[in-house]
Order: C-alpha cells, then structure tokens, then sequence
C-alpha cells in the first residue's frame, strides 16, 4: 500500500493525483484552448493587415454567373464589348459550371434553368460553340428542363433584346406605373427598395421594347425549335393568379392603345426618377442590378453614352470587376464596405484590441463618415423621421439599411475615439432612426417600414423572387441586440421586437435568416 499526501494509506487519491499529474482530457483541453487563442491572434493580425488606409474592411462578394452574363448582355446591347473583358468573363464563367453542366445560383446548391440559360448565352457571346462538350451537357440539361420558355421573366427579357424571345410573350409592365399615388396599390413604394430600382427603368424597356440584331441563333435552347413560345398555362379564374393574368392580357391591349402623349410624360417621369436616385459614384443604389437596367433605359430614351449620368454609370460598373490572378473577371453584385467594416472593428475588439488602437480609430473615423443624414425613399412611409442611418456599401445615400445601422452602432460602442461627443451624437441618430423605421407588427424590414403589400409578388412580373421588404428575424435580432446594449431591453420598442422574434421561432427551434446565414 502506499502513502497519499493525505495521510491515508490505500490506493493513490485521485484528487492529488490531478493536481501534480494532468489528465489526457486537460491536456486536450490546454490544447484546444492554446489552439484558438493561436488562432484569434492570427486572426486580429490578418484583419489588421487588411484594412484600406482609409480605415474600412471589404471583402469580395460572391454571387452567382447571371452578374457576369449580364454585363455582357449589356455590353452587346450597347455595342461596347472588348475582347479582353469578354475573354476574362467568360473564363469566369466556365469556371463556375458544374459537372452535370449547369450553373447554380449559391454556392453548393444544385444547377438552375435561367441561371444556366444565362451563363450559356453568355458563353456564345464568348465564342463557345454549341458543340463544345460542356456547352452540349448545359443546352441538354436545359430543354430537359423545359427550354427557355419555362425561364423566368428576367432571363427571358434579356433574350427579347436581341430577338430571342418575344415580347408580346413577356409581362407588361407600363411606365404609367410612375403616376400612381403612395396609397394606391401597386404604386412604386409598394415594391423592396431593390425591386424598385429595376422595375422603373424596366417599365421604359417595356414600352419601348427594343431588338438588337442577335449575333447567333439558340434553337438549341428551346424544346421546340418550330414553336419557341408556347403559351403557358393559365391559372384558375377563381384565383389571384388568374386576375393578374386578365390584368396582365389587358395592359396588353392598352400597349397598343395608350395615348403617345401620356406614355411619353410616364417616361419621362421614370428617368427623371431614375436620375434622381444616380449616386455620386455613378451607381444606383450601390447595387448593379438597377444599374444595368437603368443605363438600358435611358440610353432607349436618347441619352448617349458620352452622356454624363451615361458615363459614370459605365464606370460604376466597372467598379464592381473583381480581376483575379487567372486572369478571370468575376462582377460583384454589390459591395459591402459598411457590413465588413463594422463587423471586423466588433471582431476585433472582442479580440482584444484595445479600444483605442489606431486601427479601431480610423475605422470608426470612417463608419461616422458614411452616415447617410438625409432623406431617402424611406421616408416615403416615414416623413417625420430624422435622417441618421448607415448602408451597406460605399455609396449609397438613398437606400440605408436597417440591420447595418444596428451593427455600426455595435460597433462604434467598441471603440474609444478621441472625439466622444461626435460619436455619441451619430450613436444617437442610428437608434432613433432604428426605433423609428420599427414596422406596426413589432419587427422590422431590412430597408423600408411597413413594406408588406401582398400585391406584388403576385404580378406575373415577378416570378423572379421576393419582391417586398417584410420584416425578417435576422435584421429584428441585430436591432434588438444594439437597444439591449443601448440599455433600453425594458423599452417598449425592444419589448414588441422580442415578442415577435418568439412568435418567429420555427418548429426546430432556429429562425430563417432571410438576409444571411440562419
């Protein structure tokens, strides 16, 4: 028997045993510990070295190939292709094919019809040829899956301006949209800020419906070649689906019939709108949808591209090129200075740095220079609310967002800046527009309050997605989470977001993220 430091003779006591001896599961655990504070550092000083000199964060974001496609549907429509971007494009876009010939639409997730009709189109743009192996796999998959008749109205709009669809088989969508007042249905506002942008230089492509002469035939994409647009078919009388269709058939008649004087005045009024909303970079609403579409239109009403707003349009878009080492040219569909940028100050301070780093600093230097102080569509539903919020990308003075306000405020707390009052003044602006951009049900949207209208996504229009901005869980919890450390988690505004975050709560016990990852 041995002796044990208590005293006791017996078998070895365990507890002392564990203070001179580790065990194989403390180890472990210093080593996982050891592990992830290695890793933390190496990430405080990854992100360090990342920073722009002027003080923000921005990452590549990735999409999917209908960005690239797009561009150079546009820049065929405008007769401005050049070999080098249509070569870099389109080693892009191959490199983003799939083996069973397809192109997705995120990362991971299985091949898409438009998707792939627009990246194939694209690819012939290109100079691939039909028989090419991996473009024979996506034409097949493609009439597999219908053809370009069951794409969606999107994709088949791009192929009307070069004749490959017709346009009596597309949507209608009228510019004398522009005159509806904000509390008629279906008025502009109605639409998410992001639809807006695009279907009021859409409403111009539609009435004008241009053909430029296509390059090349795709009889290949069709499941019929001898007849390329079947109808569809109709939906019930009975049903909502079936009003908008009677509606859709009787715009229709009114494109024939809608007096030249009225159409021209409704045009007019969309590229003032339009013009209004440019952005001093050149881009709408710093996202390149919008932007593609509305040089569209305004070039269809006589604007040149020499024109100014024509030019800085142009090269916004070029601005949105990420060129990689392979010689690849990838377009971002937007760009996220502003998230990345709060995000890495509050990583970072969570890290450890202390508040007060030079690299915090200039960050918040620069969060407080992009606050947006006047106002923009969002104050159609809210008129009496001050200006004070942050958006998502560098320029972008028309449309903040909710979810990056909460996080900027977030982030600006962190910091120890050497002008306090000037951060306390925007810290207060950013929760008062958050409170007040709070939707009646207790929760709030990404971009506007109240956007909630059921009516558009029922046009046949939109049968590209969600069309309206309704309050989402993920954009809720960011708000919630900043007036909690505001200190207001007893305030009534926080107290309703919560309630509405509990009636959220999904079977599984998660919440849909509607603008991220759950």
């Amino acid at each position: 028997m041995t002796a044990t430091t208590d005293g006791s003779t017996g078998a070895v006591n365990p507890r002392a045993a564990s203070a001179s001896q580790p065990t194989d599961t403390t180890i472990a655990a210093d080593d996982v510990l050891a592990a992830a504070r290695r890793a933390a550092e190496r990430s405080v000083e990854h992100l360090l070295g990342r920073q722009d000199e002027q003080g923000w964060w921005k990452g590549d974001l990735a999409t999917n190939v209908t960005m690239d496609a797009e561009d150079l549907l546009l820049r065929q429509f405008l007769g401005i292709q050049d070999p080098a971007t249509v070569e870099a494009a389109g080693r892009f876009i191959r490199g983003e094919q799939l083996g069973d010939g397809t192109w997705a639409t995120f990362h991971g997730g299985p091949g898409e019809l438009s998707t792939t009709i627009e990246a194939y189109v694209a690819l012939r743009l290109a100079g691939d040829r039909p028989d090419d192996p991996h473009m024979a796999r996506a034409a097949g998959w493609i009439r597999e899956q219908g053809g370009v008749a069951a794409a969606r109205v999107f994709t088949r709009i791009w192929l009307a301006l070069f004749g490959w669809w017709k346009w009596d088989d597309l949507p209608e969508l009228p510019p004398e949209l522009m005159f509806f007042p904000k509390w008629a249905p279906l008025n502009i506002y109605d639409f998410g800020c992001w639809a807006r942008q695009t279907i009021v230089p859409l409403t111009v492509v539609s009435a004008k419906r241009p053909v430029r002469p296509a390059p090349f035939a795709l009889d290949e994409l069709h499941t019929d070649p001898r007849n390329p647009n079947p109808p569809r078919r109709p939906a019930a009388a009975a049903s909502w689906d079936g009003v908008f269709q009677r509606l859709d058939k009787a715009l229709h008649v009114y494109h024939r019939i809608a007096p030249r004087k009225l159409r021209r005045t409704a045009m007019n009024a969309a590229a003032r709108w339009i013009i209004e909303r440019q952005e001093n970079d050149g881009c709408w609403g710093g996202i390149q949808p919008p932007a593609v579409y509305s040089i569209i239109a305004l070039h269809l009403l006589g604007y040149d591209l020499d024109h100014p707003v024509m030019r800085a349009g142009l090269e916004s878009l070029d601005r949105f090129a990420v060129w990689r080492e392979d010689g690849a040219r990838m377009i971002e569909a937007c760009q996220s200075p502003v998230w990345d940028t709060c995000l890495a100050t509050i990583a970072l301070a969570d890290a450890g740095v202390s508040p007060d780093h030079p690299a915090l600093v200039k960050a918040a230097d620069w969060m407080l220079g992009e606050e947006i102080v006047r106002p923009g569509d969002w104050s159609v539903r809210r008129p009496r609310l001050n200006p004070g919020g942050w958006a998502f990308e560098f320029h972008n003075d028309n449309y903040p967002d909710i979810d990056d306000t909460a996080e900027v405020v977030l982030a600006l707390r962190r910091v120890r800046h050497p002008d306090r009052a000037r951060v306390e003044a925007a810290i207060r602006r950013g929760v008062r527009w958050n409170i007040g951009m709070q939707s009646r049900n207790g929760a709030w949207g990404a971009f506007d309050a109240d956007n909630t209208s059921g009516f558009p996504n029922r046009l046949p229009f939109c049968d590209f997605g969600e069309v309206i901005d309704p309050p989402s869980a993920d954009v809720t919890g960011h708000v919630v989470e900043m007036l909690a450390v505001e200190g207001r988690s007893g305030h009534r505004v926080t107290r309703r977001g919560i309630e509405w975050l509990l009636a959220e709560q999904e079977a599984s016990g998660a919440w849909f993220g509607r603008w991220g990852v759950n």
